[in-house]
């Protein structure tokens, strides 16, 4: 049985996402990726989509070369997928990283303000709202660059419950992600994701997919009123996603952004910069930024704590 921190474990989710949360400050919790998958089992252990450890940046090698750029970033997200294997980012872990953080005492932060949270993605910003967090996830990438994003695509991708492989768009952010458009939400709906859909090229570290069907546009005024004259226009997308190193889950955030930035490549000219996009766990919303840059907002909730017998 892993020895746990005197505080033990804390539950939380983002629109499902769900996570084990361990406060570790100086880095004395030596996890393996033995220990993550024994967490993380939902049958055999407390269950989970990932855990996260939050470490001093000065305390871990990943957090501590950033701080000379960075000094301000004081807490590093130590994120593992159920698996027990490392992943670049997190976007519905980074914004329940922050929650946890204030909840335990370990960060005096209020509305409106910036939190920077190192990661193995670089320094991201996360800035609290009244009932949510936005996270400037940085700069994000087409492996296959630009003749890809014209194409649409430069990925094949099999999946279960339809008859032939599907073409699908490689994004980066910084995680792998191939994003694949569906006729309409009942194939969406009937696809079998108990099984890891088959991509071609798949890179050496795997790559999460998702599975989306645009919905069109709506409009807002600007205070969020839908409103057909509104000048905010946002579009729709519907998502299901398979993570490396977990399965389907209820929500994922660097897929949430993926699926926008995919949606919008194959909308063309004119495609609006902010989404929403809905998933089985709730509703994210995704903001197109100058330079690559893209913002996810969603909600974050802890839910429970265990301790250790």
């Amino acid at each position: 049985m892993l020895s746990l921190p005197p505080n033990g474990v804390v539950k939380g989710h983002g629109t499902g996402n769900d996570f084990l949360l361990l406060a570790d400050p100086e880095g004395a919790l030596a996890l393996t990726e033995a220990d993550v998958a024994a967490l993380s089992d939902r049958h055999r252990g407390l269950g989970a989509d990932g855990v996260i450890r939050a470490v001093r940046s000065s305390a871990i090698a990943d957090g501590a070369s950033l701080l000379e750029e960075h000094p301000e970033a004081v807490w590093f997200m130590d994120y593992r997928n159920a698996d027990g294997s490392l992943a670049e980012m997190c976007g519905n872990g980074i914004r329940v990283f922050v929650e946890f953080l204030r909840a335990e005492g370990l960060l005096d932060a209020e509305d409106g303000d910036v939190v920077p949270v190192a990661t193995r993605a670089g320094v991201l910003p996360v800035r609290i709202e009244t009932d949510r967090y936005a996270v400037d996830m940085g700069r994000w990438s087409a492996p296959g660059g630009a003749e890809a994003l014209e194409a649409g695509f430069d990925a094949s991708v099999g999946v279960a419950g339809l008859d032939s492989p599907r073409p699908g768009l490689r994004l980066a952010l910084p995680n792998p992600h191939v994003v694949v458009a569906l006729e309409d939400v009942a194939q969406l709906e009937s696809i079998d994701l108990t099984k890891p859909p088959r991509v071609d090229p798949l890179g050496e570290g795997g790559t999460n997919v998702e599975l989306v069907v645009a919905l069109g546009e709506q409009r807002f005024d600007a205070d969020g009123t839908p409103n057909a004259e509104g000048e905010r226009v946002v579009g729709i997308v519907r998502m299901r996603v398979h993570e490396r190193g977990v399965g389907e889950t209820l929500s994922c955030g660097t897929g949430a952004c993926a699926a926008a930035l995919a949606v919008r490549a194959w909308a063309g000219a004119g495609a609006p910069d902010e989404w929403l996009v809905l998933v089985p766990g709730g509703q994210l919303q995704v903001r197109v930024l100058p330079e690559d840059h893209v913002e996810l907002s969603g909600p974050a909730e802890l839910v429970a704590r265990a301790i250790s017998m």
